[in-house]
């Protein structure tokens, strides 16, 4: 099955092709034909922080480049090819595409200049995220839908995060072009910590597409907390890798020196529930900031402790929900699951408590917002649900569950 898959739930415009054979049952295998990525960082940067209204104005801009790339680099593209739109149909895709003029014109003028590309369905992200830029990328895939005659799969964003963690590259697939991923063997129950600039929860999976949350952020999510401390100590956005950088910095100092003063609290690590809160940390950060200057070894020692703050209860959190569910794996996804020290810290914390129980971090191209995750999600639906979609009935829900 060949899935063409797009993600637009923030500040990243992702398509994707992915060619995927297999069941969870006998392995399942992903063939990467493009993964193509436009990132917005470089005009969200100055703000600090993503702005809904001009993310959405970059999907609609990059959208159809994107998609072009994608159809190139997998051999799709059929040059001096001239595809009938009928009259019906363009009228149809002018009101899908209504409130993205830019979008529209580009559409009409790419796509009929290419063969309908070799394409079973069509996946993309309703959710959750910025609704105006998640309506951005679903009335594109409606567009196409219906251009190309061929169904489309919604997926739940953080759904992919939850598949992202279990793929592992597939070296004894020789392709020299293309990258194959397949599906990690693991048993049920399993635990998942999804960490990323939105959300932060636990989530308890006791069977393929069966999830139930035990524990959610009250506040900020971890990555927005890196996000707004970093802007505090005068780092660059987005903040995660920035604070990462300066919290190794302070390490290997502190290896000459003789340790660091400030402490930050713990926000709810003890709570005795599955449930976070990041705002008292952000907080603990600006009063401890007062009248200092910041100066490069006060921002590594603030950085450090943020993170080891942030890291600690994130862990123990998730320890002691594996305890309490028994589970016989451990997932890592999400944007923040690229922190070395948080990933490092989960794996040995669970090699102590049980080694038998199996842990599973996202490859680090596959941990911030990607159409890889959304296409492997959509095939495990299209495997194991056979739901079918009216894409009428497919709508941008920015508070999604899953």
């Amino acid at each position: 099955m060949k899935i063409l898959a797009i993600e637009t739930s923030c500040d990243e415009t992702a398509v994707a092709i992915l060619e995927c054979s297999g069941t969870p049952k006998d392995g399942v295998n992903f063939r990467v034909g493009a993964n193509i990525i436009h990132s917005q960082v470089a005009i969200h940067q100055e703000y600090g922080g993503v702005f809904p209204s001009l993310a959405k104005r970059e999907h609609s801009r990059n959208l159809v480049p994107v998609l072009k790339q994608a159809l190139q680099k997998n051999e799709l593209v059929i040059s001096d090819f001239r595809f009938q739109i009928s009259d019906l149909k363009k009228q149809k895709i002018e009101k899908i595409l209504d409130r993205e003029p830019e979008l529209l014109e580009q559409f009409l003028r790419y796509i009929p200049t290419i063969e309908k590309p070799n394409v079973d369905a069509i996946a993309v992200t309703y959710g959750p995220g910025l609704e105006p830029a998640l309506w951005v990328g679903i009335n594109f895939a409606k567009a196409l839908a219906l251009v190309w005659d061929v169904p489309i799969i919604p997926i739940n964003h953080m759904e992919g995060h939850f598949f992202s963690a279990l793929l592992k590259k597939n070296d004894t697939i020789p392709d020299i072009q293309h990258t194959t991923y397949n599906i990690q063997k693991i048993h049920f129950p399993l635990l998942a910590l999804l960490v990323s600039g939105g959300h932060t929860e636990l989530v308890v999976s006791r069977d393929w597409l069966s999830y139930e949350r035990i524990g959610e952020t009250r506040d900020d999510a971890a990555g927005e907390a890196f996000d707004k401390v970093a802007r505090m100590l005068g780092l660059p956005y987005p903040g995660g890798p920035a604070i990462a950088r300066e919290a190794a910095r302070f390490q290997r100092q502190e290896t000459r020196d003789k340790g660091h003063v400030v402490r930050f609290p713990r926000p709810m690590k003890d709570s005795g529930d599955f449930g976070f809160s990041f705002s008292g940390l952000k907080t603990a950060v600006l009063y401890a900031l007062k009248g200092r200057g910041r100066t490069p070894a006060l921002v590594a020692e603030f950085a450090y402790e943020f993170q080891e703050a942030v890291t600690d209860v994130l862990v123990s959190k998730t320890i002691r929900a594996a305890k309490e569910y028994d589970v016989r794996a451990v997932l890592l996804g999400g944007g923040v699951s690229a922190n070395t020290r948080l990933k490092d810290a989960l794996g040995e914390k669970l090699a102590a408590h049980d080694p038998d129980i199996r842990f599973a971090a996202a490859p680090r191209e596959f941990t911030g917002d990607n159409a890889v995750m959304i296409g492997v999600a959509a095939y495990l639906h299209a495997v194991l649900n056979q739901q079918k979609y009216d894409p009428g009935e497919i709508t941008a829900q920015g508070t999604l569950r899953m």
